[in-house]
């Protein structure tokens, strides 16, 4: 892990499924993330994805790269375009400086609006050491 490495792209399809899935699982029960119609009479064009599921996937974008012994430290992201039903929104990631064991991690996350979320993650990714093993 260095200094200017990039993640590999990841494509998410948003569907109407994850939009409220992510929405129960946060028990975020607003109206715009589960209801077209009420979605649609405050002004939205259809229900869109909540701020947990977007932190939610950016964590998993980061975790997934760096291996299931990644520590997310912290999470600092901003949104922008929402995410509606029909969409991809695609996940890029850099790292910004490393620190020992320690990265932060620039995330952007786009759709065909433009940018939906961009922030940064910083992540632990302890080293493992390994011990040969012995044969008598």
């Amino acid at each position: 892990m260095r200094a200017g490495d990039r993640l590999p792209p990841l494509e998410i399809p948003v569907t109407r499924t994850l939009i409220v899935a992510g929405a129960l699982a946060s028990r975020d029960y607003q109206d715009v993330h589960h209801d077209p119609e009420l979605a649609r009479h405050k002004g939205a064009p259809d229900i869109f994805m909540n701020i947990l599921t977007t932190n939610g996937l950016v964590g998993r974008y980061v975790t997934d790269h760096f291996g299931p012994t990644a520590v997310l430290r912290k999470v600092a992201i901003r949104l922008g375009a929402p995410n509606y039903p029909g969409d991809t929104m695609v996940l890029t990631g850099s790292v910004e400086r490393v620190d020992g064991d320690t990265a932060v991690v620039r995330v952007v996350g786009a759709n065909g609006l433009g940018k939906h979320v961009t922030g940064t993650v910083t992540v632990t990714v302890p080293v493992t050491v390994t011990v040969p093993e012995v044969t008598p």
